[in-house]
């Protein structure tokens, strides 16, 4: 499969469109003047803390105060249990954690055992030019005030799933699961849950006397009382914080106090200790070395903190780790010095800002597969070239400027393509179809056949749009960044066979996404849930907004429903006030129409009624429910 990067970049907003054999199959949009916020680091001041929901509020400046959970708290070390049990006895509020600081040399002089010191002067260019970028985007700046009122949201409201930021606990046996913000190019961590459907009463036949009698209800371990998050955070505490979901709709951000630092090659934890290699390096050799490499790194220089190797890690060269480690380091003291700096009386400072999108892009998305990256802007050309040269080498040769005088996401269709994902209906190509609505709640797919009536039999027609629906169903939720829960209605079919592969097809297509999803067997009526991991809103939420006439139902009143509710109305003014001589109904134009062609006889017979003339105006600016009666 041949993949493609075409980076778009105009003065209001970049996009990244990922061509897999020359159809798109993601998309990513920055606005430039709604910049995301994930991967972003701000020392905030918490607004409230909620001892029933173990979370708390801060205020990071946004229009919504954010959300931290105590289970994206850096756990307490030993040391500063002991000093908590001191500030506990005292009924003092406990002092937010500090993250150690890594001792390593920054001078380009100093040596070590391993080279380190000898980067090449290109390297320290290129890390001042980032430093100095990033001084001017990132200084500490009193961020924009913010709606206290979001915090008496409920937790069903304001807890965000899914979090896909690399942490300390999500590391296990070795592994990391390196994905977003941190490493777009996620693992292959696709997990099936095995879920045999049987029928109630198979169920109750096969339970034995034993399995009949109540069985003891386990009671819950108690929370020790230096983890409960009332005994870490006071209200107008200063933390230090890590984005890790975008503000979605009415909910607010995610916030973590694990800090996560990316490169190209690694992941720089300092509030962890622990090793991690990426999922998708399956090679034993391969994750040993790295494992064994970076060891010998930490050590030699005295690195404190974690470290995660990303998949793009796999076969390179133990300098290449050592000038990812010297960069990262010298980001996390910039950081650390600006977090001193910041002025004490400021509720909410931006310590360091993420890249932008074509930097991240290609720092997250180029892989061995990809063929070449399109760039569209001159600027941006020059500079993503120096920025591959230093950090992503393999894809220098591979960046070229587009050319044309026609706009590079016409010549490729991602145009037509994006705005078919905005739709409701996406066709297959045999003639049936999908539609897909996305609610609050959660995401539904429904497969129909269509015009597609086969040519064997029933069973067989359905087997296959199926079949051609989960290479359709895989897509859209790529490219339209569905997330959360996801509910997909196939077509019922009979054969265990045929649903076995239709499963199948459906986890080989999402084997390939960046995102982590997890889905369950084909019930007998047809129903797949899956959920699928987001931080960042879907391309409608992106995009659109709700409908100013509906308000986003999706649906409006008829205009029979209209003119019967004006009569209603008459009558009801009729009864209340004697005064008016005759009733002026404004409506809109199409209820105007109905009233005086289809429902003129029920206007005559209710003028008789109510022993009043009733007279018409038409209002273009009205929608269609909207209607008013003028008592003359």
């Amino acid at each position: 499969m041949s993949e493609e990067l075409l980076i778009n970049v105009s003065p209001m907003e970049s996009r990244v469109a990922i061509m897999n054999d020359g159809v798109l199959s993601e998309i990513y949009i920055e606005r430039h003047n709604k910049m995301g916020l994930v991967g972003n680091i701000y020392l905030g001041t918490v607004v409230r803390v909620l001892p029933g929901m173990q979370a708390a509020f801060i205020d990071i400046g946004q229009s919504r105060t954010a959300f931290l959970h105590v289970n994206d708290m850096q756990k307490i070390n030993r040391p500063a249990m002991n000093e908590l049990s001191t500030i506990q006895q005292s009924n003092k509020p406990a002092p937010a954690i500090e993250l150690s600081t890594p001792q390593v040399p920054l001078s380009d002089t100093q040596t070590n055992d391993n080279g380190l010191g000898q980067i090449k002067s290109i390297k320290q260019a290129f890390v001042n030019q980032q430093t100095n970028a990033f001084s001017q985007t990132a200084k500490p700046t009193e961020a924009k005030p913010t709606d206290i009122s979001s915090t008496d949201k409920t937790l069903e409201e304001e807890v965000q799933d899914n979090d896909l930021s690399v942490q300390p606990n999500n590391l296990e046996n070795g592994v990391a699961e390196a994905s977003q913000p941190i490493n777009l190019v996620n693992p292959n961590n696709l997990t099936i849950v095995d879920k045999p459907i049987r029928s109630l009463a198979t169920v109750r036949e096969s339970l034995t006397p034993e399995d009949k009698k109540p069985k003891p209800v386990r009671q819950p371990e108690p929370t020790p009382s230096h983890e409960l998050i009332q005994n870490r955070l006071h209200e107008g505490q200063r933390i230090l914080v890590q984005v890790t979901k975008d503000q979605l709709g009415t909910k607010g951000a995610r916030l973590t106090t694990n800090i996560s630092l990316p490169s190209r090659y690694l992941v720089y934890l300092p509030s962890s200790d622990h090793i991690g290699i990426s999922q998708r390096i399956e090679n034993e050799e391969e994750r040993t070395r790295l494992k064994t490499e970076l060891s010998e790194i930490m050590q030699a220089v005295d690195l404190s903190g974690g470290l995660i190797a990303r998949t793009a890690a796999e076969h390179i060269q133990k300098n290449k780790l050592e000038e990812d480690i010297y960069y990262l380091v010298q980001l996390w003291r910039t950081i650390q010095a600006r977090q001193k700096e910041a002025n004490a009386s400021q509720l909410s400072v931006l310590i360091y800002q993420e890249l932008s999108l074509p930097l991240r892009a290609i720092r997250d998305l180029v892989h061995e597969q990809t063929e070449r990256v399109v760039i569209d802007d001159a600027y941006m050309y020059d500079y993503l070239r120096q920025f591959a040269k230093e950090f992503v080498p393999m894809i220098y040769p591979r960046i070229v400027p587009h050319t044309s005088e026609l706009a590079l996401f016409d010549i490729h269709r991602v145009e037509e393509d994006l705005k078919d994902a905005l739709k409701r209906r996406v066709d297959l190509k045999s003639g049936g179809y999908l539609i897909i609505d996305q609610t609050e709640a959660m995401t539904t797919i429904d497969v129909n056949t269509g015009s597609y009536v086969g040519g064997r039999s029933l069973e067989d027609t359905v087997y296959k749009t199926n079949l051609e629906a989960t290479y359709s169903i895989a897509r859209q939720l790529r490219l339209r960044n569905l997330g959360g829960i996801i509910i997909l209605d196939f077509i019922d079919m009979q054969e265990q066979e045929h649903r076995d592969d239709v499963l199948s097809s459906l986890q080989m297509q999402l084997a390939q996404d960046y995102a982590k999803t997890n889905i369950t067997q084909v019930s007998e009526l047809g129903l797949v849930e899956m959920t699928r991991k987001r931080t960042r809103e879907s391309l409608e939420q992106q995009l659109c907004e709700p409908c100013p006439t509906c308000e986003g139902k999706g649906f409006i009143k008829t205009a029979e429903t209209v003119c019967f509710e004006i009569f209603r109305e008459i009558v009801r003014c009729a009864r209340t006030y004697n005064a008016p001589k005759q009733f002026t109904v404004v409506a809109h134009a199409s209820v105007i129409d109905l009233l005086l062609t289809t429902e003129a006889d029920t206007v005559a017979d209710l003028e008789y009624l109510v022993g009043r003339v009733i007279t018409f105006e038409v209002e273009r600016l009205y929608t269609q429910e909207q209607y008013d009666i003028v008592l003359d």
